[in-house]
């Protein structure tokens, strides 16, 4: 018997996802695992709710988490005969009826224009602010406002509802925040909360607007809903109102975005919030190889979607690997890279994801001298804006001195011009993001110095404009070098995870166990990225804790050799027998000699060291001054002021 259109729908599908097909009303959560077919899952469900008549196709709303996501989502409602079908970002639906009501209800007066970036306003205000202050990053005092935005709270009330959050004194912030605010009011722009927040108001306070609303959209899904934040979730009740015919996607294992204020409470609660509701789980895998499915497993394992299935063929057992430092995992790297290409893996399924973007450049420069091809997903180191403008610096200020002294120099610069030393590299992660590109440009001056004890600044310019080129003309047909963030909602044939190291994944300013479990799901979620092949590697005396979880049954083992499978080198290295865990009695210490000393000096204590700082000199234990130098956040003005202080504190711990 021929198959009816509507039974095509489900053919394809297992059993788990033609159950969530096939639930038309009521409320729905769809518990989604990575490579589970979700998307396929939507759209399907969409077409199969048109056909049976439950729903018309004017009335669907499908909510996707970007713009890209909504333009696909709408190519594949079309392939399956229903074009009519809207697919919207939340900001792009509230937009779309702010724009529609707003003249009606301000005497006829169109919707102000969107602000297209907060840093366009915040550059100048954070500039003003005193002190050290003025080098804090406008996109940390940007990512702040936004999260207090979700959260409904208004510059009157950030002292007392959001002041641990803040990058700079609660004050500071309070003030800049209204300031920012008056800003935008003056400019007649809105910002991009404000879509949402202006839409919530709306609905909340006008009922003839939100019956018009409610009229035109009652069956809504929701992709990525581990990451829907307090405000889109209350503009999604608003939309609803007396509905039931909601569908929420999401997997919480991959909620890494709770620095903007996403939460998977509302996923995790939802059968509690819509009384009925049906739970159905997707644990079919149907990207990567049962061997890299096991390595996922293990990291999440207990979690509430249960272990992923695989679907996909076995194939070679994922590499870990374990270098001494960060240039013999470079060395690691190239091999695996060359190693791949051997077996007929395109550059372009290749991919090497990083936690931070500063940890790019080396990566990019022993790419550029072993001749692979690359292309970096997002932006480029050198075209940062605290890179851009210490460049401009150098080129200004043209340093006279040599080799090692011009370091010294170039350092000095740093700390004068651009605030080295003042960057508040626990506050934002914008904050650690600069820092850490700056600390690396002075790595790049040091390097050259060991190189060449004559080194003057136009030598040092000129190879800042070689690796400057060098990014910029990168491959598209390269291996793509991004970080964690920017791979979720991708795959890749090939793997690399480095620098699996405390510190960096997971990443230092991590304390408390949900931020521990945040970095242990950004692991996850590269891990899931690869089909076929997967390598990880730490390159630090401190290898992640993680990766005792991944690899147990090696602890103790003999170092391993290099050994070939299914054509492809697996990493050399020694076996992760576990991760050390801080020195925390020199830790103790050293804030013990921190208070006492920002006491007498009369300065708060993150004037005097951050704890980014004192705990990698606890990791290190440095014993003599220019061991101590290397540290990062450990300026020459420091060193000279607190050196021999932080030295004495180490002996008496050791």
């Amino acid at each position: 018997m021929t198959a009816t259109p509507t039974e095509r729908l489900l053919e394809d599908l297992n059993p788990s996802q033609r159950g969530a097909v096939t639930v038309t009303s009521g409320p729905l959560a769809i518990i989604a695992g990575a490579g589970s077919g979700k998307t396929r899952v939507i759209s399907r469900r969409a077409a199969y709710a048109i056909e049976t008549g439950a729903v018309p196709a004017d009335q669907i709303l499908l909510v996707t988490f970007t713009d890209k996501a909504a333009g696909e989502m709408v190519e594949r409602m079309a392939a399956l005969g229903h074009s009519g079908v809207m697919a919207r970002t939340f900001h792009a639906a509230a937009l779309a009826q702010l724009r529609h009501f707003w003249p009606s209800r301000h005497d006829g007066a169109p919707l102000p224009s969107i602000l297209d970036s907060k840093l366009r306003l915040l550059v100048p205000l954070v500039g003003r602010l005193p002190g050290g202050y003025r080098f804090t990053p406008a996109k940390d005092v940007a990512d702040t406002i936004e999260w207090a935005k979700v959260r409904r709270i208004k510059p009157e009330r950030w002292v007392s509802e959001g002041a641990d959050r803040a990058p700079i004194p609660a004050d500071l912030f309070g003030r800049l925040y209204r300031d920012y605010e008056r800003a935008k009011e003056r400019a007649g722009l809105l910002d991009f909360e404000d879509m949402l927040v202006k839409t919530v108001e709306l609905l909340e306070s006008d009922a003839e607007a939100a019956a018009l609303v409610r009229a035109r959209k009652r069956w809504f899904s929701v992709d990525e809903y581990q990451d829907t934040n307090a405000l889109s979730e209350r503009l999604l009740e608003l939309w609803l109102g007396e509905s039931r015919d909601l569908a929420v996607v999401g997997d919480p294992d991959q909620t890494i975005y709770t620095f903007t204020g996403a939460t998977p409470d509302f996923l995790l609660g939802f059968e509690k919030r819509h009384p009925g509701a049906r739970t159905v789980t997707l644990a079919d895998n149907y990207r990567s190889s049962p061997q890299i499915l096991e390595l996922a497993n293990r990291l999440v394992a207990g979690g509430p979607r249960g272990a992923l299935r695989a679907t996909q063929p076995a194939g070679p057992a994922p590499a870990i690997g374990r270098y001494a430092d960060g240039e013999a995992e470079l060395g690691g790297i190239l091999a695996w890279l060359r190693a791949l290409a051997a077996a007929d893996v395109a550059a372009t399924e290749t991919a090497v994801l990083v936690r931070i973007n500063a940890q790019l450049p080396p990566i990019e420069d022993a790419l550029t001298r072993a001749g692979i091809g690359f292309t970096v997903r997002g932006q480029r180191f050198f075209d940062r804006r605290e890179i851009r403008e210490a460049v401009l610096v150098l080129r200004r200020e043209k340093p006279d001195a040599t080799g090692a002294a011009l370091v010294t120099a170039v350092e000095r610069l740093f700390v004068d011009r651009m605030g080295l030393d003042d960057v508040a590299a626990d506050a934002g992660q914008e904050g650690r993001e600069r820092a850490a590109s700056l600390e690396l440009l002075l790595g790049i001056v040091e390097d050259l110095a060991a190189a060449d004890p004559d080194l003057t600044i136009d030598t040092v310019l000129a190879e800042m404009d070689r690796r400057r080129a060098a990014e910029a003309t990168s491959s598209a047909d390269g291996v793509n070098l991004l970080t964690y963030h920017r791979a979720k909602g991708l795959e890749w044939d090939a793997v690399y995870l480095p620098a699996l190291d405390e510190g960096t994944l997971p990443i230092r300013q991590a304390k408390v166990e949900a931020e521990i479990a945040e970095e242990r799901r950004l692991l996850y979620v590269g891990i899931t990225r690869a089909r076929r092949y997967l390598a990880i590697s730490s390159s630090s005396r401190k290898p992640s804790r993680f990766l005792a979880a991944l690899d147990p049954g090696r602890a103790g083992a003999k170092p391993v050799v290099a050994r070939r499978e299914a054509g492809v080198r697996v990493l050399p290295g020694a076996p992760i027998a576990g991760a050390a865990t801080s020195d925390d009695a020199l830790l103790d210490a050293l804030r013990r000699w921190r208070r006492e000393r920002s006491t007498a000096d009369g300065v708060p204590a993150y004037v005097v060291f951050h704890d980014t700082t004192l705990a990698e000199i606890a990791d290190v234990r440095p014993r003599s001054l220019p061991a101590l130098r290397r540290v990062r956040g450990m300026g020459p003005t420091k060193l000279e002021r607190y050196g021999e202080e932080i030295l004495a504190v180490i002996e008496a711990e050791a």
